[in-house]
């Protein structure tokens, strides 16, 4: 049988790599829709909780895992050379930064190298993981090459950008629309035949490099707009308008605005990182970014300005630095209502507390214990304050960072000191405002 009749008989294996906030959920959606799926991952850790029938992502409920396993089409597995089973091969892990705010394709490199290892002719392969335009012509494909399969004949190149938004009840992997494309022409006729088979909607674009670049824009667009109204709140706050209020008024407008909120920062696994591959990638072609670096510069600037001026707060309300002050941090998770916490900037404001000498508790209903990170190791495996233990405890300040629905704000504000809101959710609440300064 062709690759392409497997994939539109649904007989085709597919194999994802990386089973995480991407992954998972693709995986789960795939066998949903009649793949056999075989999920691989290097984390033991997933694998002892998917035999337990426990789903570690909120897009993913126990249940549709059950249903998936008990249908016989969704397994699990940390011996890659399974992947010689496997007719589709999706990538789907991390493309960090380094510390010089450098693309990080070493996740990406390191498992094209396994997949050429094991795959076999009649491979379909492709691309989730965000990254610059290029990746999968020049990155990818010459990898997989190695192989000694012939390109374009008995193995095919993909890109498809995940579009995976945490805690979004309006849409799911099934529901967004799907970027496709191939590595040639037959290429992009085998991934827009499979995604046409996981997804409701598949919009073809014409090479890896657009689907790339669509991606990016995506993010870019967020970014820059994101740093710009998070720059208005530093000016308006001069002013003493309330910036939350002028972007509600301004959302009004049924054309031309699209409303956008400041915060403590950016967070996420996609629109901190993204926009520096993109502006990393036009050096090459000599090309600024202007846009890009100054919307970045703003953005990670922000939690030292929430920092700032907390300490100002607390100079004004008790007299007192950072220093030995008890802080509660509220809400580490990246957004609200979920538990990620990738780029979490709750997770930098932390670490400037603690630098300044602040005792600092945190609470999140989502988050009970910090998880292992690339960064902020320090704080691994530190536990949130139980929420029954918040008015018995003695705090300084209290510092909103991510506004969980699930939170007790009026607790907080019987607490009686002063409250440091960056994300207007005691406003928004209707609560007093005595004792809250927005920032």
């Amino acid at each position: 049988m062709s690759l392409m009749n497997a994939i539109k008989n649904q007989t085709a294996r597919v194999g994802v790599i990386g089973l995480g906030y991407v992954g998972l959920p693709l995986a789960i959606t795939a066998a949903t829709r009649g793949f056999p799926v075989t999920g691989f991952d290097v984390d033991p850790g997933k694998m002892e909780q998917l035999s337990a029938g426990k789903s570690y992502i909120g897009a993913v409920s126990d249940s549709s895992l059950a249903s998936a396993v008990g249908a016989g089409r969704f397994d699990w597995t940390t011996d890659f050379s399974e992947l010689s089973s496997c007719d589709v091969i999706i990538i789907c892990v991390p493309t960090p930064l380094t510390a010089q705010k450098e693309p990080d394709l070493s996740y990406v490199e390191t498992t094209t190298r396994t997949i050429a290892a094991h795959m076999t002719p009649r491979t379909l392969v492709v691309l989730e993981s965000t990254t610059f335009p290029g990746t999968t012509d020049d990155v990818l494909t010459p990898l997989l090459a190695a192989s000694g399969l012939k390109m374009g004949e008995e193995v095919f190149v993909g890109f498809s950008p995940e579009r995976e938004d945490p805690g979004n009840t309006s849409f799911n992997t099934a529901t967004i629309p799907k970027i496709v494309a191939g590595d040639g022409a037959e290429a992009g006729n085998l991934v827009a035949a499979f995604y046409e088979r996981v997804v409701d909607k598949v919009v073809r674009v014409s090479s890896t490099r657009t689907a790339e670049a669509v991606k990016i824009t995506e993010n870019v667009f967020r970014a820059v707009n994101i740093a710009m109204v998070n720059e208005l709140k530093l000016v308006f706050d001069e002013m003493d308008i309330d910036v939350w209020e002028v972007i509600d008024g301004a959302a009004t407008k049924p054309f031309g605005f699209m409303p956008f909120y400041p915060g403590p920062g950016l967070g996420g696994h996609c629109i901190p990182i993204d926009p520096f591959y993109l502006s990393w990638k036009a050096r090459e072609y000599e090309v600024p970014t202007r846009f890009i670096e100054l919307a970045g510069e703003i953005n990670t600037a922000m939690p030292h300005h929430v920092i700032d001026r907390t300490r100002a707060v607390l100079d004004r309300a008790c007299g007192k630095g950072l220093s030995r002050s008890r802080i509660l941090l509220v809400g580490v998770a990246y957004k609200k209502n979920v538990s990620d916490m990738r780029e979490s900037p709750s997770m930098k404001l932390m670490q400037l507390l603690d630098e300044a000498g602040a005792e600092v508790a945190y609470l999140d209903p989502h988050v009970p214990e910090i998880p292992p990170m690339r960064e902020y190791r320090q704080f691994t495996s530190r536990t949130a304050l139980p929420a029954e233990a918040v008015p018995q405890t003695d705090f300084d300040a209290v510092l909103i960072a991510t506004d969980h629905d699930a939170i007790d704000y009026a607790t907080l504000l019987e607490l009686g000191c002063p409250v440091i809101d960056t994300r207007n959710a005691i406003a928004r609440r209707g609560l007093s405002m005595e004792r809250v300064s927005k920032v």
